[in-house]
């Protein structure tokens, strides 16, 4: 599966060096470790949407076999970093997380209210189930259309943008206006979300978490509970999925922390599915409205993006829904705006592609409409407001092969030979259709640090604090550092998720690679230096060498000039009785990349299949092209496109977590009524990768390609079912009833 351009195999590509403990369940995730005297705690979660516990009748919990301790607001010990100021906050501020067992109020149905510790799982879901609470309700909202004009700047973000004239399109000789609503969609990973805490006295916790960020976990258990960083540790050694839902430290976290500590025993609680949908985020319910105007011949002349997003009652979250509208385009007049709606409901997070996803879908929607409006190819139009620099900062790009995504993914789809005409091409009963469109995301570098450590038996370890919720983090690292080095991969360790290591990026926002890699490039790079100078005695052949005149390769190091005369880099320590050599490198973004606008972009190409009778859809061939920067792990960027195409599978065709407004209650929030993609869903998926490295991102020229992999793709289907059936679905997930209705 996935054709590649030539420089990009992903069969000679590394495997995933975690792949066999993997498969064959030797691989401990967060829930899987059995420390002595392990209690279990269940939540037991508000079946209102709003309102105060009045009673909370526990007796019948407390009373049932091997329970330990059932705790909730009215018996949990104070939490010092919910202390707000000199006196407890009577209510969140609006920019903290909810502060679990903190008093009486409910904020959303399937809140944690209580958790039940007993001896055995069995014993703690049934004395769960025992816990009966007795509510006041308040009228809550959870509906965001009906609220719309509710809606308002959130204080976090800057709310409105303005290039030139605003609304202008609506002077243009042709325009568009239309409005795209995307569901809510809840990240659901295979593995559920676990977590393990066990106290050492008063003040020191040690927790096996799933989680993104090990070390922003650490900080959020710190502040919270006012401990010292030497005495928190966080580890997450194997994470089966986040797509962002571990990208925080949720309440139901807080809570098993809590618990270990009241009943002086390890405490390990796992959520159970429905449970996921209200307890760690959730793609936001997203309206949005775009306005794009032309002259006759397809040149933009104006684009008005205004979208509203869901946050909760007691936390404001935000995400860059717009952003993409600002730049993507060659357009002189540009605005955008950008508000949230509180409602009663938990508070949503990060999902894959952020709000980029969403905002793709309204704005490439909206192109395609323009587009055939137009007369003119949708592939032509985007060509022809190319935007060769970054027209929001007035700055030029650091790199940009757009274009030539745009043409490998024509021809690889077969973009020409289709016929353009709405409702032509017909495979028997179904109806064939064509669709295109674009993507980027910021291709971000942060700090990052690492320890390598290089043995005279010849094996290199290197550690940082960073967790792999899936693309392949400690082979891309290997592989990096092979390549780097000049070693063979299986002399190669990379240790990750453990917060005593050097301190690692949170894995979120395509930047693991490019801020990692970076610390692990460097290091080695450290690391040959000091091998050069140690083999440089007088009368080497090494001797007064410069670094530009020797290489590395299968554990040796070589004279460029001459690759006769080489020496083995363990025999270098053994010459030097050196039994290892240690470094810790911290990298970070440097001079070089100022004065650039920095971004990873995408094309997604679809062909579909639409039955007329039924509505039903297929995605019958899917072709994602990347311009991601140098691949620096093939198999593993491989990896990243193919799941990146089924998540936006899922966006375009399946996933909506449908809420019963009268109750604020999700309705299918189980596998059987929320639909993720599954084999039967998936086609041949080929990915191409242009693979030009950029040369002012970081040292090997990498770009992210995580959050691209699937942004775009949404409105590519919905531009192939248009061009299918003539019908234009603007509400994500295009189920058939949208179709035959």
């Amino acid at each position: 599966m996935g054709n590649f351009m030539a420089d990009v195999d992903p069969k000679a590509g590394l495997d995933r060096v975690d792949g066999k403990l993997k498969v064959t369940g030797a691989a401990k995730f967060s829930a899987e470790y059995t420390p002595d005297k392990l209690t279990y705690g269940i939540v037991v979660a508000s079946t209102i949407a709003k309102g105060k516990i009045v009673a909370l009748e526990t007796k019948k919990a407390e009373g049932a076999p091997g329970v330990i301790k059932v705790i909730s607001h009215l018996n949990a010990p104070e939490v010092p970093g919910y202390n707000t100021g000199k006196e407890p906050a009577k209510e969140p501020t609006g920019d903290q997380p909810l502060r679990v067992f903190y008093d009486n109020k409910i904020y959303f149905n399937g809140q944690p209210i209580a958790l039940v510790i007993a001896d055995t799982l069995e014993r703690a879901v049934y004395a769960a189930s025992l816990v009966k609470a007795r509510y006041t309700k308040e009228p809550f909202n959870t509906n965001l259309e009906k609220n719309l004009a509710k809606a308002a700047a959130p204080k976090q973000d800057r709310a409105t943008y303005l290039r030139g004239e605003a609304f202008a399109y609506k002077n243009a000789p042709v325009s568009v206006e239309a409005q795209y609503v995307l569901a809510r969609e809840v990240h659901n990973p295979m593995e559920l979300h676990s977590i393990i805490a066990i106290w050492e006295g008063e003040d020191k916790v040690t927790v096996y978490e799933k989680t993104q960020g090990v070390k922003s976990t650490q900080q959020s258990i710190m502040d919270t509970f006012k401990l010292e960083e030497k005495n928190v540790q966080v580890i997450s050694k194997f994470v089966g999925g986040g797509f962002g839902s571990a990208l925080r430290t949720w309440p139901h976290s807080i809570a098993a922390v809590i618990g270990a500590k009241v009943v002086k025993r390890p405490l390990k609680l796992m959520l159970s599915r429905d449970q996921m949908f209200t307890m760690v985020g959730y793609r936001p319910y997203t309206w949005q409205k775009i306005g794009i105007g032309a002259t006759s011949d397809g040149k933009l002349t104006g684009i008005t993006h205004e979208a509203v997003g869901e946050t909760s009652s007691y936390e404001e979250f935000t995400e860059g829904v717009v952003n993409m509208s600002k730049f993507m385009y060659a357009c002189p007049n540009v605005n955008t705006s950008y508000k949230i709606l509180p409602v009663d409901l938990s508070t949503p997070t990060w999902m894959r592609g952020p709000g980029e996803a969403t905002g793709s879908w309204a704005l490439e929607s909206a192109i395609d409409e323009l587009a055939y409006k137009l007369n003119m190819d949708p592939l032509e139009l985007r060509l022809r407001n190319y935007a060769e620099t970054d027209p929001e900062r007035n700055l030029p790009f650091s790199s940009k092969y757009l274009k030539e995504c745009y043409e490998a993914g024509a021809d690889k789809i077969g973009w020409k030979k289709r016929n353009p005409a709405v409702g032509s091409m017909n495979d028997g009963a179904w109806k064939v259709g064509y669709g295109v469109s674009s993507g980027t995301f910021g291709a971000y570098r942060d700090k990052a640090t690492v320890t390598a450590k290089l043995s005279d038996q010849g094996i290199l370890t290197i550690e940082c604090a960073v967790s792999d919720s899936g693309p392949g983090t400690a082979t891309s690292m290997t592989e990096l550092a092979s390549k780097t080095m000049g070693l063979a991969p299986g002399k190669i360790e990379f240790q990750l998720g453990d917060s005593k290591m050097p301190e690692g990026p949170t894995q979120g926002g395509s930047a693991t690679t490019s801020s990692l890699g970076s610390a692990v490039y460097e290091a080695c790079g450290a690391l040959k230096l000091k091998l050069l100078t140690l083999a440089s005695k007088e009368g080497s052949a090494f001797a007064g060498l410069p670094p530009e005149g020797v290489s590395f390769s299968n554990g040796e190091m070589s004279l460029l000039s001459d690759s006769n005369k080489k020496i083995s880099i363990t025999d270098i320590l053994k010459q030097n009785n050196l039994p290892q050599l240690e470094l810790t490198i911290t990298s970070e973004p440097g001079k070089s990349s100022q004065g650039f606008s920095m971004y990873s972009f995408s094309v997604h190409f679809v062909e579909v299949r639409v039955h007329p009778l039924t509505g039903v859809v297929r995605i019958h061939r899917a072709v994602a092209v990347s311009d991601a920067g140098k691949i620096v792990s093939p198999k593993a960027a491989h990896s990243q496109a193919i799941g990146g195409v089924v998540g936006g599978i899922g966006m375009a065709l399946t996933e909506e977590a449908i809420i019963d407004d009268r109750y604020g209650r999700y309705v299918n929030n189980n596998f059987a009524d929320y639909h993720v993609p599954v084999n039967a869903d998936v086609p041949n998926i080929e990915a191409i990768f242009i693979n030009k490295p950029d040369p002012y991102t970081n040292p090997m020229g990498s770009k992210g390609l995580g959050e691209i992999a699937l942004i775009g793709f949404a409105a590519a289907v919905g531009n192939a079912v248009y061009h299918a059936t003539g019908k234009r679905i603007r509400e994500l997930p295009i189920t058939p009833d949208k179709i035959l209705g």
